[in-house]
């Protein structure tokens, strides 16, 4: 592999901090998903590799799970989404490890991938959806989650979509702020029009299955 070929963040450890969720009877609205502020919105990173930001991410955390929020900005097409094909569908992919553990190269069963689409279920894909997919050569894996657990909701816009996403507290293996408030992190969003953005290093390294790789996120107040 060249020099040229490895991303710059991979010579980096990244951490970033997620506020917490302002106090509310419930984090999730089926309407309104869970609105962030600009304080949630975590740092765009992929210029560092020379490559421009087409979406914006933004995470907040509480006692009963943790919130996302996606903005995607400058489509002509509408996103490409498949229940069939979680895995490859245009939408928000996040790795979490809720004991941010960097010195192994294969997932435990504190790691965890979701994926959350704007479209792929019901008539012409157009329904949002929520998975779990095991982690590939994982040693061993989290408790599986009920992707009914998940909470998700999309809204279409001219050049785009928002889509806001809850993880409750049961879905996550040893989520634990009080004990555990840093977790290993990592997003991709993937677009066939716009392409691929992560948070920490992206392609080609294996990111999907390691969580080495993977950056930090510190569940502060």
């Amino acid at each position: 592999m060249s020099n040229a070929m490895i991303p710059s963040r991979m010579l980096f450890r990244f951490a970033a901090p997620v506020r917490r969720l302002t106090k509310r009877k419930k984090h999730w609205n089926n309407r309104s998903g869970t609105p962030l502020e600009a304080e949630h919105r975590l740092p765009e990173l992929s210029p560092l590799d020379g490559r421009a930001a087409f979406a914006e991410v933004r995470c907040g955390w509480s006692d009963e799970g943790l919130a996302f929020q996606l903005r995607v900005r400058g489509k002509g097409q509408s996103p490409w989404c498949r229940a069939e094909q979680p895995e490859v569908s245009d939408g928000l992919h996040v790795w979490i490890d809720t004991r941010d553990v960097h010195n192994v190269h294969r997932a435990s069963r504190f790691c965890h991938r979701f994926v959350f689409l704007p479209g792929g279920e019901g008539k012409d894909h157009a329904t949002p959806m929520a998975t779990w997919l095991p982690i590939h050569r994982a040693k061993r894996d989290p408790r599986r989650v009920d992707p009914r657990e998940l909470k998700v909701r999309a809204a279409r816009s001219a050049d785009g979509y928002e889509l806001h996403a809850f993880i409750p507290a049961e879905s996550l293996t040893g989520y634990d702020p009080a004990e555990h408030p840093r977790l290993g992190f990592q997003y991709a969003v993937l677009d066939r029009e716009l392409g691929h953005q992560t948070f920490a290093a992206g392609r080609p390294l294996p990111y999907q299955e390691d969580p080495s790789l993977w950056a930090t996120l510190e569940l502060v107040e």
